[in-house]
């Protein structure tokens, strides 16, 4: 029998992996939004954003909102959902602000209606919310969310979407205190791309895919390089390179931007090098004067998870 409302927790995600812009992501343990879902006798949502921000409650102009019209079309005729959002993932940090909204609402939702939509169904509604926050339908960070662990999304038309093994990696996230919009970051993308570069890329996606297949840390780490997107992106993040080249020196396997930015990722093999590698990226904000915050967490195997509650 499905609950009549239902909490619902929805992960940060790290989206490309350095390499796989688009294409792979990851689920975070923290930061993590909350939600509260209830089926309401209205048909419809209604929308209770997280009032420190600015965010409409207008549902086709709200991530959340416009993932859960999309999901209303397959539902029932009569459906309706009342919902409450605390962010805890900022928007425009780089961590998946807006794929949790979005990916959170659709989970909550289908568990309310007793799970009739797959998760690839849940995919395909959640990207109507991304389309809201950047303007393209994207899944890497949606995918993870819903799925756990580490995704490729092989396709979007048609949507295809392959979990892949998750290594037992700890992870270091800094979010530098500004805001770097989703939108903003894809305009300044190059057009064309040199030949040399791309296949440079295409055999680090597929290093980092057989990487993780094989769990083979050092593979991993050799093909934790971008050379289409970050180093266009990075100079939108003060301190990028010196994080990067001072995190790999204290031993972590590789990263790099998580998502859009601003958040930077770092992968290491043990807990304790992740510690380390928050404290080199905390010095260089230090230095810099910027506010930040950093996260030390592991990926998490799960995504979404959801709790049935009586009411709220």
């Amino acid at each position: 029998m499905a609950a009549k409302a239902i909490k619902v927790y929805a992960p940060g995600t790290v989206a490309n992996m350095v390499c796989g812009f688009d294409v792979l992501g990851f689920a975070l343990h923290e930061p993590a939004d909350e939600m509260w879902m209830q089926l309401s006798d209205t048909p419809g949502i209604q929308i209770h954003p997280d009032p420190q921000y600015n965010l409409p409650t207008e549902p086709e102009k709200n991530v959340a909102g416009a993932a859960l019209i999309a999901l209303l079309e397959a539902a029932p005729a009569g459906t309706g959902f009342e919902l409450k959002i605390t962010k805890h993932i900022k928007p425009g940090s780089g961590v998946g602000s807006s794929a949790a909204s979005a990916a959170g609402a659709v989970v909550g939702a289908n568990a309310l209606l007793g799970n009739i939509f797959s998760k690839e169904q849940l995919v395909q509604f959640a990207m109507f919310g991304e389309k809201v926050a950047s303007g393209v339908k994207h899944a890497d960070n949606i995918a993870p969310g819903i799925y756990g662990g580490v995704t490729l999304i092989r396709s979007i038309h048609p949507l295809d979407i392959i979990p892949l093994p998750s290594p037992d990696l700890h992870v270091t996230v800094v979010h530098p205190q500004i805001e770097v919009r989703t939108a903003d970051a894809r305009a300044i993308l190059k057009k064309q791309l040199l030949l040399k570069d791309a296949i440079k890329q295409w055999g680090n996606v597929a290093g980092l895919v057989a990487g993780l297949t094989l769990k083979d840390y050092d593979l991993i780490g050799r093909s934790l390089e971008d050379y289409l997107i970050e180093p266009v992106r990075s100079i939108l993040i003060p301190g990028f390179d010196e994080i990067k080249q001072r995190c790999k020196e204290k031993g972590a396997l590789g990263g790099g931007i998580s998502g859009s930015g601003p958040s930077i990722f770092m992968l290491s093999k043990t807990a304790e090098t992740a510690h380390t590698v928050a404290a080199e990226m905390s010095a260089v904000y230090e230095r810099l004067g910027v506010d930040y915050h950093t996260y030390v967490t592991t990926i998490n195997q799960l995504g979404i998870r959801t709790e049935a509650i009586d009411s709220f």
